[in-house]
């Protein structure tokens, strides 16, 4: 694991320093990461110009839920969002040159092409969710406290966890990104919305089968003071660690699965 990290961190390195050979380059393309995941934001706020409340929840209560999807999705997008490029790898037959190198395929293929870039989502995120507790009344107690840094270090991994889930099923698909972003990008999407918006069944499926609501619907509740739509126990608030480390573990069985069922394009 040691060596692993540390040849991560070798490679996003050579990435970074080949980004800021050309730093103005790097900050208009941040900037612009910045911006144009910002819009997704402005649409909120001009969805909220027309109502005084979405689903029950008012603007600094979906800021909060949106800031904290986006900042730990960004987390994730950063260190892990080139996995969907295994299926190309696979078609291209490129993944073989992984296969011989002394270095984990999946560090490889998570750090390839890393782009800095990406800290343009992150700082966004953390600024509408600053902004959404400078607005909110938290009833700040160390539970409360806790339960920030808590729930945007477990969404990442989560969201990670989907990532290297959604590769590992490109090595049977081949060609299957498309179905990973619905799973990533899409549950980004659907996170940064309240779940009293959305029907009890959809809501059940990211509770129990893709635990997605782990990222913030659940911990982002018990701050807010309101109540879970599903009826859940109170201590599920605090889950979101142990569900993190549970995907982490399933999705590095299924990558083991997928890798091992590798067989190169045949050409």
């Amino acid at each position: 694991m040691v060596d692993a990290t540390r040849a991560y961190f070798l490679i996003v390195g050579m990435w970074v320093r080949s980004t800021m050979a050309y730093r103005l380059s790097f900050v208009m393309m941040t900037l612009g990461n910045f911006a144009m995941t910002g819009l997704d934001f402005v649409a909120v706020a001009i969805m909220f110009s027309h109502i005084d409340a979405l689903g029950g929840f008012t603007l600094p209560e979906v800021a909060l839920l949106y800031g904290t999807t986006s900042t730990s999705f960004g987390l994730a997008d950063l260190a892990f969002g080139n996995m969907d490029r295994v299926g190309r790898r696979v078609r291209d037959g490129t993944m073989d040159t992984l296969l011989v190198r002394p270095v984990p395929v999946l560090v490889q293929v998570a750090a390839d092409r890393f782009a800095l870039r990406r800290l343009g989502r992150v700082t966004q995120g953390a600024v509408v969710t600053a902004w959404a507790l400078l607005r909110l009344d938290v009833d700040w107690t160390p539970v409360t406290v806790l339960l920030m840094p808590m729930m945007l270090v477990s969404g990442a991994v989560i969201f990670s966890a989907v990532f290297v889930a959604g590769a590992a099923f490109q090595f049977r698909a081949n060609d299957a990104s498309e179905v990973q972003n619905a799973f990533t990008y899409g549950g980004a999407t659907l996170l940064q919305y309240p779940p009293t918006v959305f029907g009890t069944d959809l809501v059940r499926g990211v509770t129990f089968v893709v635990p997605l609501a782990f990222v913030n619907w659940l911990p982002a509740l018990r701050v807010l003071g309101r109540d879970d739509p599903l009826g859940l126990p109170g201590w599920v608030d605090f889950a979101s660690p142990a569900v993190a480390l549970l995907c982490a573990a399933l999705a590095g069985v299924a990558w083991r699965v997928g890798l091992r069922g590798y067989r190169s394009t045949g050409s």
